[in-house]
């Protein structure tokens, strides 16, 4: 069952030992772990009653696995996308978030991590080319805590300060010619 109207799933991957350590994980690769991989199978059961047609993930590996999740319990295929890619914390990959905040001010103050302006700018252009390519609905796409929240940010100045839990989706749907963020950072039960 394929919908005529647009709509986007933007799903978070599910848990690494580096999010229970409250690291900055960026281009790290951990992998789900025990917690991660039963929250993506929640999630999956979950987003593939919205019938999704394809799948497409961040080629990190805690993206790809929570998106064959999904894929797999909606019977459709998983795309891999570097341009889901997470933000690059550059030499504070792995490190404890609240020691950089302690040392810089802001994650945004370390020196050599992506901009955020950069990485809104990125992710923005990275959507639009993939809902321009998608030529049926919906669309799941599996992506990280930093890429989430600066693509609805972007869709929504509301939602500048919002969360974006592990193995959480957010609802988006072009309408009257203009991408709306209907739910966010919603968990399966």
């Amino acid at each position: 069952m394929t919908d005529t109207v647009q709509r986007v799933y933007l799903a978070r991957h599910g848990q690494t030992a580096l999010n229970a350590d409250g690291r900055l994980r960026g281009l790290a690769d951990p992998p789900l772990d025990e917690v991660g991989r039963a929250e993506a199978r929640r999630l999956a059961a979950l987003l593939a009653a919205k019938h999704p047609v394809v799948v497409i993930s961040s080629p990190l590996r805690r993206a790809v696995t929570t998106a064959e999740e999904i894929a797999d319990a909606a019977n459709t295929a998983v795309l891999v996308d570097d341009r889901l890619n997470d933000r690059d914390y550059g030499p504070w990959t792995g490190a404890v978030k609240a020691d950089v905040i302690a040392e810089f001010g802001s994650v945004d103050a370390a020196p050599g991590v992506e901009s955020a302006d950069a990485l809104s700018d990125r992710v923005l252009t990275a959507f639009r080319a993939l809902v321009a390519e998608a030529d049926t609905w919906p669309v799941v796409l599996v992506s990280h805590d930093a890429v989430n929240r600066a693509l609805l940010a972007r869709l929504d100045p509301d939602l500048t300060d919002i969360g974006q839990r592990t193995a959480c989706w957010n609802q988006l749907t072009h309408r009257d010619g203009t991408w709306h963020v209907d739910l966010f950072d919603q968990k399966p039960p």
